[in-house]
């Protein structure tokens, strides 16, 4: 029994870099020998089918999903721990059990469903509102990746309030400070691991997205100027593309190397994150 506990907590490891391996080991022939690393990363030109001149750019990938996700987190952030501040220090009984359970009912809409609401609701209602020549764009897909990153931030955020120690909500409230006092000075601070660890949830949940962002975000291969614009993201692509590729041309294994790309971007938010958190506790 021990041996399979230790087991299953090495197991996530070793998934993840067998993931790791599998996509930088396809991609591994394109990235040492065919890419032009500088134009990789920073040209915003990105036609790997043309029958003259192939140009593998992602900087505008990258670009439509920072913009995105930045939107979105924007979003996500206030609502996703003013709601679970609001569960876990505001309400109690039936009140709490039944937002918690419609939130958990929020998370388990498909994203295609998100991206249907993007296409059918979200579209039509920025053209009339901004008077936009097209709704899918930057501003669609961060409200749609926003909504869709609530439930699992708030969810996590509730439970890191709720591990702080009834002893310093009492002795906070004992001082003579309000209910909202004792959140901002006591618990935010106390519990700030746990909440950076729900936010570090929501901005994955939004970079690694796919379907609702191909629906919602226009598919535009160009940078943002504003909100109003259409993108692509990273995901957005590669699901896009991967199905239309033959297996194994340099089309394909540079979809792979964008592949590579998402996971670094991901690792670092993560690093960055952690190193942020053990700075932190370490004063």
């Amino acid at each position: 029994m021990e041996f399979a506990i230790k087991a299953s907590g090495f197991s996530a490891i070793f998934f993840v870099f067998a993931i790791f391996f599998f996509v930088f080991s396809t991609a591994s022939e394109f990235i040492f020998e065919k890419m032009d690393f500088v134009e990789f990363l920073t040209s915003p030109e990105w036609y790997p089918t043309s029958l003259s001149n192939k140009r593998y750019g992602t900087l505008a990938l990258l670009a439509g999903t920072v913009s995105v996700t930045g939107l979105a987190m924007l979003i996500a952030v206030p609502l996703g721990l003013g709601s679970a501040l609001f569960i876990s220090e505001f309400t109690s009984g039936v009140v709490k059990e039944g937002l918690k359970i419609t939130i958990e009912l929020l998370a388990a809409i498909p994203s295609v469903v998100w991206g249907f609401i993007g296409l059918a609701v979200m579209n039509p209602l920025i053209i009339e509102v901004f008077d936009a020549p097209i709704g899918l764009n930057v501003l669609n897909g961060g409200i749609i990746l926003g909504l869709m990153s609530v439930p699992i931030m708030t969810t996590i955020a509730e439970d890191a309030l709720k591990a702080v120690p009834d002893s310093y909500r009492e002795a906070s409230l004992a001082l003579g400070a309000t209910r909202w006092q004792t959140a901002h000075k006591v618990l935010f601070p106390a519990a700030r691991s746990g909440l950076l660890a729900a936010v570090l949830l929501g901005v994955g949940r939004a970079i690694g997205e796919t379907m609702a962002v191909l629906m919602a975000t226009g598919h535009a291969v160009q940078i943002p100027g504003s909100p109003l614009d259409s993108v692509r993201t990273l995901t957005a692509t590669i699901a896009a593309e991967l199905g239309e590729t033959a297996a194994g041309s340099d089309h394909y294994q540079a979809l792979f190397a964008v592949g590579v790309l998402l996971f670094l971007l991901t690792f670092g938010v993560n690093l960055a994150a952690d190193l942020i958190v053990r700075g932190r506790s370490a004063r």
